[in-house]
């Protein structure tokens, strides 16, 4: 009877392990020959995982971006360090020509003495032989001098002219070296992210990246609803916007381009990353303005975000690293991030800095 009762424990204590196995989160066995039901989709812990891979490949996207600004910042000051060396170089002949004419009328200075024997105007005065001769004479020695005296300053403040220029120009090749070096970091940067984040992704299978796109849009979703409940988005949805016939123009431009791939650092006309679709849209515009989302951030004029009209562009993330334009109706266009396209979006899909006015 014991040997009985050991017996049931012991297929109890089995039956429960097998079930706890076969229980367990994530496995994938089956009884041999059991029909399975279909499954509803992803479970649980495939979910987790899948969300946990949306927020890595995110969090890369937002640093390649980051990277981007970066890049882009560069480029921009590469661009101002050059045009201020052509300056500089400019300036430089300029002075180089002037400083030619001086030596030349030095060299005449010079060689009409040589002719008068050397001797000096007093000299040659000391000897004249007319009275009349030796007082005219008084007067213009005296304005030859001046001319020599004025002659040998603006020599003088010609070469320490060349002088600054020299050294100027060598602060300027410094920093442009400097300007490269940063350009080529970021580009470093920007391009290790990206392709951490497209390893990441290529690992997933395609129903995988469906679910992951739907991760993507269902999240925006959410963000969007609540930001339109709050008193920052309250009263924007199903409103048009004002717009200035700048603002207009530069909306067209960018809704224009929904549809072509976002590539970082570019500017168009076949794809843009954000900061370069706000720039050249406002430039279709008539207006200039900085090149990168923190510079536009920065240098713009900000308004309050429940005074948004169409044009006026929306600042993301705490670093400032995004931008779309305002469209209304709660509404942006942007660039979102490499394999994707320019598209429209709720404004509050992702979290607002604030919001700046080019014009």
């Amino acid at each position: 009877m014991a040997g009985r009762r050991w017996r049931l424990a012991a297929a109890t204590a089995l039956a429960s392990a097998v079930i706890g196995v076969l229980g367990a989160p994530g496995a994938a066995y089956a009884a041999p020959g059991t029909p399975q039901p279909p499954s509803p989709g992803p479970s649980a812990g495939a979910t987790r995982s899948l969300e946990d891979v949306h927020r890595e490949v995110e969090t890369l996207y937002r640093k390649a971006e980051a990277a981007t600004d970066a890049y882009n910042a560069a480029g921009e000051q590469l661009r101002l360090q050059e045009k201020s060396v052509e300056e500089i170089t400019r300036r430089m002949t300029a002075a180089q020509e002037r400083m030619d004419r001086l030596r030349n009328e030095a060299g005449a200075l010079a060689r009409a003495q040589y002719r008068s024997g050397g001797l000096t105007p007093q000299t040659q005065l000391f000897f004249s032989a007319s009275p009349d001769n030796f007082l005219s004479g008084v007067a213009l020695a005296r304005k030859g001098e001046q001319a020599t005296r004025g002659l040998l300053a603006q020599v003088e403040a010609v070469r320490g002219e060349l002088q600054g220029h020299a050294k100027a120009a060598d602060e300027r090749r410094k920093a442009l070296d400097a300007e490269r070096g940063k350009k080529e970091a970021a580009k470093k940067e920007v391009e290790a992210r990206l392709d951490a984040a497209k390893k990441l992704e290529s690992r997933l299978e395609e129903k995988e990246r469906e679910r992951l796109r739907q991760l993507e849009e269902e999240r925006a979703r959410r963000a969007q609803t609540a930001w339109l409940a709050s008193d920052a988005g309250k009263g924007l949805a199903g409103q048009g916007s004002a717009a200035t016939g700048e603002g207009k123009r530069a909306v067209d431009f960018a809704t224009a381009q929904i549809g072509k791939d976002y590539v970082w650092g570019a500017e168009g006309p076949q794809s843009f990353d954000c900061s370069g679709l706000t720039l050249k849209a406002w430039a279709a515009a008539g207006r200039a303005i900085p090149r990168t989302s923190q510079e536009q951030w920065r240098q713009l004029a900000k308004v309050d975000v429940k005074d948004m009209r169409a044009g006026d562009l929306v600042i993301y993330f705490s670093d400032a690293s995004h931008v779309g334009m305002y469209v209304g109706d709660g509404t942006i266009v942007h660039a979102p991030r490499p394999g994707r396209q320019v598209t429209l979006a709720g404004a509050g899909s992702m979290p607002i800095l604030g919001v700046v006015r080019p014009g």
